[in-house]
């Protein structure tokens, strides 16, 4: 149910994801819902979230080189762009945007803050490794995961991969530099 939420959330938004329509795409029973997500759907989301966290979290700590972590998430997006006829965006980006007021108490915006900083700081210290500067290595993090993030968004308003394309080609080019 957890990765059927963060599938649906990744191409439909977070608003437009009901717990019916999980249960529908994953197949579980209706007593499933209430019996593994007892905090409803605020849980669900947050679960999704931790799921897409770990996932890409996963693919960042295994590459053997920043430019191999970002030619990897490339690879990755674009893959899900063009499978899903552009529908695939990021689910965290999607939770981040449709999930209210951001000065209220809110712990799927939260969650969502969250794993943009522990992404952030697994490329700064992938970065880091790789002999970059920590001021440098924090910097460029933040301009990876703001550019794909922006370049997903891009690409699937023209339905086309050259946003995600050129948004590569540049971060490649700051990180052969630093």
């Amino acid at each position: 149910m957890v990765a059927s939420a963060a599938l649906l959330i990744r191409e439909r938004g977070a608003q437009s994801t009901a717990i019916a329509d999980v249960l529908a795409h994953s197949g579980a029973p209706r007593g499933s819902a209430y019996h593994y997500f007892p905090g409803g759907r605020t849980q669900l989301l947050c679960e999704a979230i931790d799921y897409v966290a770990d996932f890409v979290a996963g693919r960042l700590t295994k590459a053997g080189s920043a430019v191999e972590a970002l030619d990897g998430l490339v690879r990755f997006y674009r893959k899900n762009l063009l499978e899903s006829d552009y529908r695939a965006g990021c689910p965290v980006l999607a939770v981040a945007v449709e999930s209210g007021e951001p000065d209220k108490a809110n712990p799927v915006l939260d969650r969502a803050g969250a794993t943009f900083a522990r992404w952030n700081d697994l490329i700064a210290q992938r970065l880091i490794a790789d002999g970059v500067a920590t001021t440098r290595a924090e910097d460029l993090a933040v301009t990876i995961t703001a550019g794909l993030e922006g370049a997903i968004v891009l690409a699937r308003a023209a339905r086309d991969t050259k946003p995600l394309d050129i948004v590569h080609r540049q971060l490649r080019e700051l990180l052969e530099a630093a």
